[in-house]
């Protein structure tokens, strides 16, 4: 029995070596809890509000990244874009990378603040629920002035400043048409209109020829006003400066 033992023993072949240890994993780097500054129970709501909504943390998420905490209700309309960037520092992060704070949630349920309207220290996990039932509270935003939206002035505009902001189609008077809106426009309606016509936009503009007819609009719609001259036209320059800086710019390029 011994014999036989010794005889598979050696039979066997050997083990390989062993390899070098498998690195585990990095971990996923989690939000860290927000760690209370002093400043009294005061300031403890603010501590733990969120940076949208300016509330107390509501279903606390966390962003791996830069480590910055919302509600989980406020952040989601930033996962909703292909290329999210955190609210507060604008850094972009992975949205799969966005987790329950539950330091966080477990802090809210340890610390007290008093409430804004009774004084009542109640947890600040609570605090919210407690808000919206605060008759004291309540009182407070009935007595703070309500919005009142601005009512159209009865001023006249002046006459000496020039609308440079929406035009008037040459071809049928159509108005208030942007610059954008203006192309499409005659696209539509007017693209086989033989008229020669002067352009609203070059005839608002410090230089432009107010009698000068386009020997084919739609062309010149399309090759010079595919972007906004408000973007990039200071009118508070000289003009002549203006010009000439249009002039070595266009020899710059030659």
């Amino acid at each position: 029995m011994f014999r036989s033992l010794l005889v598979a023993a050696a039979q066997r072949p050997p083990a390989p070596p062993p390899g070098p240890p498998r690195a585990p994993p990095p971990p996923t780097p989690t939000p860290a809890p927000v760690t209370p500054l002093p400043g009294g129970p005061e300031a403890l709501e603010a501590q733990f509000s969120c940076p949208i909504c300016l509330e107390v943390f509501h279903r606390a998420v966390g962003i791996a990244g830069c480590g910055h905490t919302f509600c989980g209700e406020c952040l989601q309309p930033c996962l909703q874009v292909p290329s999210p960037l955190c609210p507060l520092c604008r850094t972009p992060f992975d949205p799969k990378k966005v987790e329950k704070a539950s330091g966080v949630e477990k802090q809210l349920s340890s610390y007290k603040a008093p409430c804004r309207g009774c004084s009542k220290k109640v947890t600040l996990a609570k605090m919210r629920s407690h808000v919206s039932s605060c008759a004291k509270v309540q009182e407070q935003m009935a007595n703070c002035p309500k919005f009142v939206p601005v009512v159209p002035t009865s001023q006249p505009i002046p006459s000496n400043i020039p609308n440079r902001s929406t035009f008037v189609c040459p071809y049928c008077g159509a108005r208030n048409l942007d610059q954008q809106e203006l192309v499409k426009h005659c696209m539509e309606n007017h693209r086989n209109d033989p008229n020669k016509v002067v352009c609203p936009v070059c005839s608002a503009m410090p230089w432009g020829d107010p009698s000068y007819k386009s020997a084919n609009f739609l062309q010149h719609l399309l090759h010079r006003h595919k972007f906004s001259y408000d973007t990039f036209v200071d009118y508070n320059i000289d003009e002549e400066a203006a010009l000439q800086a249009a002039l070595a710019l266009s020899l710059s390029e030659n």
